[in-house]
């Protein structure tokens, strides 16, 4: 089964227009490769700051899939320059930016040929990142896991508050993990959707099991805001450890260096465990072709009902 093409689509070159988040050490190729021999859009992150491993992932992925793939830049967090020129370089088709001003690097990358979205949390930063002349954007809700604008707007309304002053591309993230809440999304004007923590939450995720568990048993109260003494906010399920964190009001750079504790060491009240609210969509452990099978004719089951019900123009 096929989605008909549409703008998003056409830049990721790939079969299905579901894109896996560049999550810091977790987007690494074992995942993106997965995702792309599914028909999704795999991702590979320098968010870490580990640049080298993120550049070997990069060539790791030749290896693995033969589907294009993409690769996020942090912008605030990109210590050396010449990382843009070596992800041009090692022949990147596709970027997204994030945490930072889009104008400073759109031009080379633009200039080398790649496409780039810019993810944005409000309508103002879609506005800048619109007029510095970026491709498409990846719109960002505040149900999503991980960093956070204060701002707290949800994915819906941002969708809608961005569609309505302009006609780029977006793909819609945060709060999604399956077919139905992709329809929504598109329903809003989305062409395309970003999943992180259903992806995490994979059999073929490197995360330990321990991490993957507690995003199948959460619920849809069980994740919180903390950090929100400082910026940015961050979503992240709810622990011992965070709800600590949560009356303290700021995270500790130790926390943040604990995290890999977490995520391969399994111990989930070491630091913070980032997730969406979309843990309340997630009971199981999947592969990713079996998430990205199941999100597709969920897609389809959900605008065919829609189409059913509404088809007489009345309620």
């Amino acid at each position: 089964m096929r989605l008909a093409l549409n703008r998003v689509l056409t830049h990721l070159g790939c079969q299905y227009p579901i894109i896996q988040s560049p999550m810091g050490w977790i987007a690494r190729a074992s995942l993106a490769s997965a995702v792309c021999n599914a028909g999704g859009f795999g991702m590979i992150e320098t968010s870490s700051g580990e640049v080298e491993n993120c550049l070997a992932e990069i060539h790791n992925m030749a290896e693995l899939t033969d589907q294009p793939f993409g690769v996020n830049l942090p912008l605030m967090l990109l210590n050396n320059p010449t990382t843009v020129e070596q992800v041009i370089n090692a022949g990147v088709k596709f970027v997204t930016t994030s945490a930072g001003d889009p104008s400073k690097y759109i031009h080379t990358l633009k200039a080398a040929g790649i496409i780039v979205y810019h993810s944005v949390a409000s309508l103002k930063l879609a506005e800048k990142a619109i007029k510095a002349g970026v491709d498409g954007l990846i719109v960002e809700g505040h149900e999503g896991g991980g960093f956070k604008n204060p701002a707290a707007v949800s994915t819906l309304v941002l969708l809608r508050a961005i569609r309505r002053k302009s006609d780029i591309p977006m793909v819609a993230a945060g709060g999604i993990a399956d077919g139905f809440s992709m329809a929504a999304a598109f329903a809003a004007g989305a062409e395309g959707i970003q999943m992180g923590t259903r992806f995490v939450c994979s059999k073929e995720s490197p995360v330990h099991d321990n991490y993957k568990n507690a995003i199948a048993a959460a619920r849809d109260e069980e994740t919180r805001i903390i950090n929100t003494n400082s910026k940015p906010w961050m979503r992240v399920l709810k622990t011992d450890h965070s709800a600590a964190i949560e009356q303290q009001g700021s995270v500790e750079n130790e926390t943040l260096a604990a995290i890999q504790k977490v995520y391969f060491g399994g111990e989930m009240n070491a630091s913070i465990a980032f997730a969406g609210q979309s843990v309340a969509m997630i009971d199981s452990i999947d592969s990713v072709d079996d998430i990205i099978q199941t999100v597709v004719q969920e897609f389809f089951d959900a605008q065919q009902a829609a189409s059913l019900r509404f088809t007489e123009q009345h309620f």
